[in-house]
């Protein structure tokens, strides 16, 4: 009988010849994340120290300071400072700050590849499953054991096959691909399970479009997004100087727990609508929504693609009176390079505001909260209620093409073809 890719990753990391749906196995860990909102503040490094065990492999860990920066309290600022500290106390050379949400940062450091196990405390870790890694969020109890000791257990789990055959339309980005999934699927419809992305429109998206798919599978409850291994993630990986990894693809008979296909010609700009990320409708059926915000970046919208696209629509354009459009590219390394082809620019002359690269406006932590009453569109992954400031404010989420169109237009619009 023929593996899908995550039995074929949990079996090499738990030394087993094969494992199935359902095996329960002790797998090494490649890597470990942590940031600074759910790192060794929440608890961990009090209980490690108990335990008395130092950190299994330091090499092996990595920490970055995120959704805290910049920092925008004293209280913020403590945690950031106490985290850095942890990290150079324990001899964790990995640490990163100023640099990006974590997620990106991973992939572009090299510490995501095929074949690996990565775990991290955050729940969008499984956008490494764009490298053809088993990415996936732990809780911090999960991530003691795994820092004194560089093993968890994992219950292998079925997988759900998303096959997207076709050709994207203009105004249509992976974004869209990806609310189309969860509004398909449901929220829980692939709890603890790997979702795997296929077809020909998967085959022909880039990297950065690829991992704003991944980034989201937990949306749906997956414990994994991945993709097969392929020319894109081998050119990805080589411009990083990375040639040492074990990738693996699925067998042709491989067996799933349930198939999904779609066409990509078919499919038209997405929107999810307030409180819950599977309420998608076609982005010409939301109705007339005007917006107060529109927000471009986090790890699932900040990337070089995303910025091209909303640049080139906003160019010679303007953002709507009373919009705030806010921009806050995915890494330092993405902010300098859209900075160098003048995209920043263009959005900065249409009216957007450029900022660090931080996880702080997705989450609702500093740098762009909104107010009750306010309606934001947003790159981002999650639109619950209270996510990104007031309980009494509405987030949507689109694609960046769509967040930019919005901006300009004063409310909920795609872009035009």
């Amino acid at each position: 009988m023929g593996k899908t890719i995550a039995e074929k990753t949990i079996a090499r990391a738990s030394g087993e010849k094969s494992v199935k749906p359902g095996d329960i196995v002790w797998v090494n860990v490649d890597r470990a994340m942590m940031d600074d909102i759910l790192g060794p503040r929440i608890q961990i490094a009090k209980q490690l120290e108990q335990l008395g065990r130092p950190v299994w492999d330091p090499k092996k860990v990595v920490i970055i300071s995120d959704h805290y920066t910049p920092p925008a309290s004293i209280h913020q600022a403590e945690i950031v400072k106490f985290t850095r500290e942890w990290a150079k106390s324990h001899g964790i050379e990995q640490y990163y700050e100023y640099e990006g949400p974590c997620h990106q940062v991973m992939a572009e450091t090299g510490n995501v590849r095929p074949g690996m196990i990565v775990l991290g405390t955050d729940s969008h870790t499984c956008m490494g499953g764009a490298l053809n890694a088993f990415a996936s969020g732990v809780g911090s109890t999960e991530m003691l054991g795994i820092l004194a000791t560089g093993k968890t257990w994992l219950k292998v789990p079925e997988t759900i096959q998303v096959v997207w055959d076709g050709r994207l339309s203009g105004n249509v980005m992976a974004k869209d691909i990806s609310l189309c999934t969860i509004g398909t699927v449901g929220h829980a419809g692939a709890t603890y399970m790997s979702v795997e992305y296929q077809g020909e429109t998967i085959q022909k998206l880039p990297m950065d479009e690829r991992m704003a798919i991944t980034n989201m599978a937990v949306e749906m409850g997956a414990k994994a997004g991945l993709m097969p291994f392929d020319d894109t993630a081998w050119f990805y990986l080589k411009r990083l100087g990375i040639e040492d990894y074990e990738s693996c693809n699925s067998d042709a008979d491989a067996q799933y727990y349930q198939s999904y296909h779609f066409q990509a010609d078919e499919l038209k700009p997405q929107v999810a609508c307030p409180h819950e990320v599977d309420h998608v409708v076609d982005a010409d059926q939301v109705g007339d929504i005007p917006i107060h915000q529109a927000y471009l970046g986090s790890c699932t919208g900040g990337r070089l693609n995303d910025l091209k696209a909303a640049a080139e629509y906003l160019e010679g354009k303007k953002v709507a009176k009373g919009v705030r459009l806010l921009v806050s590219p995915a890494s330092r390394k993405i902010w300098k390079e859209a900075d160098r082809l003048g995209y920043l620019s263009v959005i900065a002359e249409a009216g957007g505001v450029i900022m660090a690269p931080t996880c702080g406006v997705c989450v609702g932590l500093h740098s762009g909260l909104i107010a009750s009453g306010e309606n934001c569109i947003s790159s981002s992954n999650r639109n619950f209620l209270g996510r990104m400031g007031s309980k009494e404010g509405n987030i949507y989420l689109g694609s960046p093409l769509t967040v930019a169109a919005s901006a300009a237009a004063g409310r909920i619009q795609a872009a035009e073809c």
